[in-house]
């Protein structure tokens, strides 16, 4: 399964829960102890919209956004706080932050505000934070970045650097921004990119992993469990997106995934279940990409009986696909989203 494409994306849920209201006006707050603040249920099931930085900062295109909200079934906007380019995208006063250069590139000007108007407009607001995939961070920290044999930091074969999972400074790093945002308004934290690299074999060869203690299924899992704990006193929810090929793969897909190992360290896990990124024969369809309804429904079918045998087991959040991708596979427009949506529904 190849690395998924954050174009739109659509998220249905099957949970309940609850979120964390923390309504501020003017700049973001500053550094420090987040504790529990006033609870409101969370809605039932999340109906969201991914929402790149750029979007969210522009009033215009925010509009765009709320009216189709206003029209639709969304109820919940995603919005990007750090993407794969390292860069935050607000003003942050993290200072491990601002001392990487991360605040180099301010998309949202006024973070507060947005999410004001999100909550203003009845919508659940959740914060996406790309983890392990960051240039940034890796050229302020090497220390921090997965390493070559040769001894310098390690780059995929399209040239991309990637923090090490293993290193403590990385989690807190990304839950000290996490604090930060849940005091600027948002309920709900995605983790994104919380995983290792899926290379080749020859590529990876070259890897090292400074303060590795196990498998790379163990990193993750900590991670997460101990970005929950610190957390955890701000009452926020805390999510995970992950490859959709682990509501059923048994083993580790290569990248640290293992549902077993995760899905008991999250609130809800994400699984990306976009039908043209699974392979021939997935779940005994020949042509997957074709087949929207078959593919969702099987995947999330697989990841509730699963959830079945683990206490304390997350909830399931799929993200599903609004985006044409492959040659020879069809358009996807609103008779596949809906397809994917109504398979979401059909397995609970």
């Amino acid at each position: 399964m190849t690395n998924p494409v954050h174009h739109r994306r659509i998220r249905a849920a099957v949970r309940f829960g609850v979120l964390l209201v923390t309504v501020l006006t003017g700049a973001v707050a500053p550094a420090g102890g987040v504790e529990a603040q006033d609870l409101e249920p969370r809605p039932r099931a999340i109906r969201g919209l991914y929402v790149n930085a750029w979007a969210a900062g522009s009033r215009a295109r925010l509009d765009t956004l709320l009216a189709v909200a206003r029209a639709t079934e969304v109820n919940a906007l995603v919005i990007d706080i750090k993407d794969a380019s390292g860069y935050v995208s607000h003003a942050s006063q993290v200072e491990s932050v601002r001392a990487a250069g991360a605040t180099g590139q301010i998309r949202i000007r006024d973070l507060v505000a947005v999410v004001d108007r999100i909550r203003g407009a009845g919508l659940y607001p959740i914060a996406r934070i790309v983890v392990a995939k960051d240039p940034i961070l890796t050229a302020a920290r090497p220390e921090w970045a997965i390493r070559d044999s040769a001894g310098g930091v390690w780059t995929d074969a399209k040239g991309n650097r990637w923090l090490n999972l293993w290193q403590d400074g990385v989690r807190e790093y990304h839950t000290d921004l996490a604090e930060e945002v849940i005091r600027a308004g948002f309920s709900e934290i995605q983790w994104d990119y919380i995983r290792f690299p899926d290379a080749p074999a020859e590529t990876r060869a070259s890897a090292r992993f400074p303060g590795a203690q196990g498998r790379q299924v163990e990193a993750v899992e900590r991670f997460l469990a101990e970005a929950r704990r610190d957390l955890a006193p701000s009452g926020a929810r805390m999510t995970a997106d992950v490859f959709g090929i682990t509501t059923s793969a048994r083993h580790d897909v290569g990248v640290g995934q293992v549902w077993e190992s995760f899905i008991a360290h999250v609130d809800d896990a994400l699984p990306m279940i976009y039908p043209s990124h699974f392979r021939p024969g997935s779940h005994r369809v020949s042509r997957p990409a074709d087949r929207p309804y078959e593919i969702v429904r099987a995947a999330l079918e697989a990841a509730v009986e699963r959830n079945r045998a683990i206490a304390g087991a997350g909830g399931i959040v799929p993200w599903l696909q609004d985006f044409s991708w492959g040659r020879g596979t069809v358009p996807y427009g609103a008779a596949e989203v809906r397809a994917q949506i109504q398979a979401a529904y059909d397995a609970g």
